[in-house]
């Protein structure tokens, strides 16, 4: 099911730290007393109904992992932040933004590594978030332990906590460079599902070394390996390109970027249980070709987000036809 490996790509974990490192290109400059993205969205509830989010976007620290699909290291620094910028992050950011029952703080690597977070904040950070119904953090799957029970208590409301797994092929994801293994996974979920936190995980979408004639199967497989290690949510991500090391391997034929179709296919084939499943809509036109169809494939993709029910595919006006046959989507 899996593709070539790339004859360039390392076999050791240093040599590939390094072919991820060598490809990249520069940091975005932040303020570390600014979050660098917040916005409201919207999803399922689990109840049948639907609920606004307030999704944080914090700045801090890089992430230790060196995942070669990844590229969020992009707005991440290279030291630590001062102790309270989380919080002043947090707490400027709701200010700007409208009402919300849920938040997520997304920091771009793992909300329990130290050096990202400091451990002192976090008394001051659930006191930020007091009032919301669910906090959503995220994080590797190896930093789950202890802290995330100790920041469980200082909550509110109930903690949900995302985590990568990204694939359920176990040669794929040791090739990902990701610093885990499947067994990693299920430990940290028993571990939340023990404890009654939330779970919520992450798929990707025809990843590097899939094909993509098994990149459908591919990732509705993770779906459902995710769903039964307990998670709440799988939320499937196209693999996006553009982090230098993706190009690479695309230039030896490790990796090719997923059209829009499999996506659709994805998550139509995934959307038959109980665990919710969310397709990822962010830049989602950079998987489009055919404009003429694209607005309404996108919106087909948000109101089943919502719904969680499969709706019929859309035809293309441009062509006629069902699903748009002329683009990479």
């Amino acid at each position: 099911m899996s593709g070539r490996v790339g004859v360039g790509y390392p076999e050791s974990a240093s040599a590939r730290t390094e072919f991820v490192l060598a490809r990249r290109g520069e940091k975005n400059a932040l303020d570390p007393e600014r979050a660098y993205g917040a916005f409201v969205e919207e999803e399922p509830d689990g109840d049948g109904g639907t609920v606004r989010v307030a999704t944080l976007l914090l700045t801090n620290r890089e992430c230790p992992w060196r995942c070669v699909f990844c590229d969020l290291w992009r707005n991440t620094l290279d030291t630590s932040v001062p102790s309270g910028a989380i919080r002043a992050q947090i707490e400027s950011a709701l200010a700007e933004l409208p009402p919300a029952r849920w938040i997520k703080l997304y920091n771009a690597g793992s909300f329990f590594d130290p050096r990202a977070i400091p451990p002192g904040d976090l008394p001051s950070i659930a006191e930020s978030v007091a009032g919301f119904e669910r906090v959503i953090v995220e994080s590797h799957p190896k930093l789950v332990g202890d802290e995330v029970l100790r920041f469980r208590d200082r909550l509110d409301g109930r903690l949900e906590v995302a985590m990568g797994l990204e694939t359920a092929d176990a040669s794929v994801l040791a090739r990902l460079h990701k610093g885990m293994t499947l067994e990693d996974f299920v430990r940290a979920a028993w571990l939340l599902r023990r404890e009654a936190i939330g779970i919520r995980t992450f798929v990707l979408v025809q990843p590097p070394f899939v094909q993509p004639e098994a990149a459908v199967g591919e990732a509705v497989r993770a779906v459902e390996f995710a769903a039964k290690a307990g998670s709440d949510v799988v939320a499937l991500l196209p693999t996006r390109g553009g982090n230098g090391a993706l190009e690479a391997l695309a230039a030896e034929g490790g990796f090719s970027p997923p059209r829009l179709a499999t996506l659709e296919d994805a998550f139509d084939a995934s959307l038959c249980g109980e665990t919710r499943v969310l397709a990822d809509t962010w830049d989602l036109d950079g998987f489009a070709d055919c404009r003429a169809c694209f607005p309404a494939r996108r919106d087909r993709l948000v109101r089943m987000n919502l719904s969680q029910k499969v709706e019929p595919r859309l035809a293309c006006p441009a062509s006629g036809s069902g699903a748009c046959s002329t683009s990479r989507s």
